[in-house]
């Protein structure tokens, strides 16, 4: 899997990373909040595993927000390829900050990160989805330029 070619400084106090199998632990941490925000139990030790496993295999990319080096954010991209243009693209699953530093850019900040690593790459484009009422995240997206699906529907089966 490749990799964001170096870490993004925001502030003194603040960076982003492309996480390693040394970031489990903190990425865990915020990965298990952002599944009780969507009404999963926790389970910290499944979430370290789960990680650990993307990140061992390489089938993502997280990048994780640090302020003073303490975890505050991440955002997971898994890959995906395109057929019809025959390139790869990518698929922006999980994004969280812990919600007492909401709206304070941190957010935008991963977005931008994970717009940047697919630039630098030269994919396609990174998809996402959110739920019909997260309106504060649809707000920040199509800030940010993300524009809302109108050609195509989707379907599940599971």
């Amino acid at each position: 899997m490749q990799k964001l070619l170096q870490p993004i400084t925001l502030t003194e106090n603040l960076e982003i990373i492309q996480a390693d199998s040394a970031h489990v632990a903190a990425v865990a941490e915020l990965f298990d909040a952002y599944r009780r925000y969507y009404g999963q139990a926790s389970d910290m030790e499944g979430a370290k595993k789960f990680l650990a496993a993307r990140i061992d295999n390489q089938e993502s990319v997280i990048f994780l927000a640090l302020e003073n080096n303490q975890p505050i954010g991440f955002t997971q991209l898994y890959p995906m390829f395109s057929s019809v243009s025959m390139r790869r693209s990518w698929t922006l699953n999980d994004l969280f900050v812990k919600e007492t530093l909401r709206s304070k850019g941190i957010g935008k900040a991963l977005l931008t990160t994970a717009q940047h690593f697919i630039t630098q790459q030269g994919h396609k484009g990174l998809l996402l989805e959110t739920t019909p009422d997260n309106t504060q995240a649809q707000s920040l997206y199509e800030r940010l330029g993300w524009v809302r699906e109108q050609n195509h529907y989707y379907f599940w089966q599971a």
